[in-house]
């Protein structure tokens, strides 16, 4: 005996609170995996060691980079991005360099922020492929390619400056001395001492009894870096800096240059040169020469101000490793050039 199956009805429709409550259970399950897929962008972010993770705190951005702030530092990325396509990067291979075709894990920026990590707290290459998650030999060629590619595009910027320039920015406080043009300074840096004598003995600094690389730096009255020597053997002295670092031809007979006391080239110069008085056989200065030392000195600190921002990048606070000869003048040159982005005025009140 045959059962008949009724008919199904095809046009038979749910009952529309069971169609909106499948509907809401679907929106509720979207909503729940959209949530679930940002919270795992967010712990991405979090557990991976780069420029995003730290983008919020401008304390962290200062510390890992010395850049005053993250707009600071992504004024500063947008300036030289477009440079990128012609990045030479070092490769394994030692002495071979290729247009940027070899890549690494990371993204560009993550790359300049490693290099901008090395740069301010001088950690080791181990400790910087921990953190970014990258091999150590990795982290070296990135260091270079970097070192190298900030130099050229930073060094392609003039930054030696007209006269009309200067004095358009000269700050108030230069009103007796309204033709300085650069103020200069030396600094030295600390570096591993050589097993060779002859190499001893030539970057050997008497003034810091150690051994030291010696470089020029010259900044205009309001505050930028105007000029930097390359770095010389510690046994050298301010005055052949002078003459080797090619500043001698920048100057014109109506500028001045200002200078500590034992920066003695005054006949090396083509121009003018602010320095404080000495005493020389004399028991003591006048009262105008002591006036005259004091008011150079107030401003002629603001080159050691300059100094010493450079040198808040602890690499240079640190004794170089003689493995770094081949890239420390490249390096400090960008060190320099970064300081002209990296912070506000030097005085608040120079501000415009």
């Amino acid at each position: 005996m045959e059962v008949a199956c009724p008919d199904h009805d095809y046009c038979n429709s749910a009952e529309p609170a069971a169609l909106d409550l499948v509907l809401a259970e679907n929106s509720d399950l979207r909503s729940k995996v959209a949530a679930l897929q940002k919270q795992m962008e967010e712990m991405e972010i979090v557990s991976r060691f780069g420029l995003e993770r730290f983008a919020s705190s401008d304390d962290d951005i200062r510390l890992y980079t010395r850049f005053a702030s993250y707009a600071h530092l992504m004024s500063f990325w947008n300036q030289i991005e477009p440079a990128l396509p012609d990045m030479v990067r070092i490769t394994a291979a030692a002495g071979l360099d290729v247009r940027h075709t070899a890549t690494t894990s990371l993204q560009p920026i993550d790359e300049f922020f490693l290099f901008m990590n090395y740069l301010s707290l001088d950690l080791v290459q181990k400790d910087l492929g921990n953190r970014f998650k990258v091999h150590q030999s990795t982290v070296s060629r990135i260091i270079n390619t970097w070192a190298n590619f900030l130099y050229e595009v930073l060094g392609a910027i003039g930054i030696w400056l007209d006269e009309e320039t200067i004095k358009e920015n000269l700050p108030h406080v230069f009103a007796d001395y309204s033709d300085t043009h650069v103020i200069l300074d030396c600094t030295e840096l600390h570096c591993q001492t050589p097993d060779s004598l002859l190499l001893q003995s030539e970057v050997y600094s008497t003034y810091k009894s150690h051994s030291t690389f010696k470089g020029l730096i010259g900044i205009a009255p309001h505050g930028s870096v105007t000029f930097i020597s390359p770095l010389y053997e510690g046994c050298i002295s301010d005055r052949e800096i002078l003459k080797q670092s090619g500043l001698v031809s920048l100057l014109k007979p109506s500028m001045a240059i200002m200078v500590d006391k034992g920066f003695l080239v005054e006949d090396l110069v083509p121009c003018k040169v602010y320095i404080p008085a000495f005493l020389k056989k004399k028991a003591q200065l006048s009262a105008a020469e002591v006036r005259k030392t004091q008011s150079i000195a107030r401003l002629r600190v603001h080159v050691e101000r300059v100094i010493r921002r450079v040198k808040e990048h602890k690499l240079f606070r640190t004794e170089i490793p003689l493995s770094l000869t081949g890239s420390i003048n490249q390096l400090f040159a960008v060190a320099c050039l970064l300081v002209n982005y990296q912070n506000g005025p030097l005085v608040k009140a120079w501000a415009q």
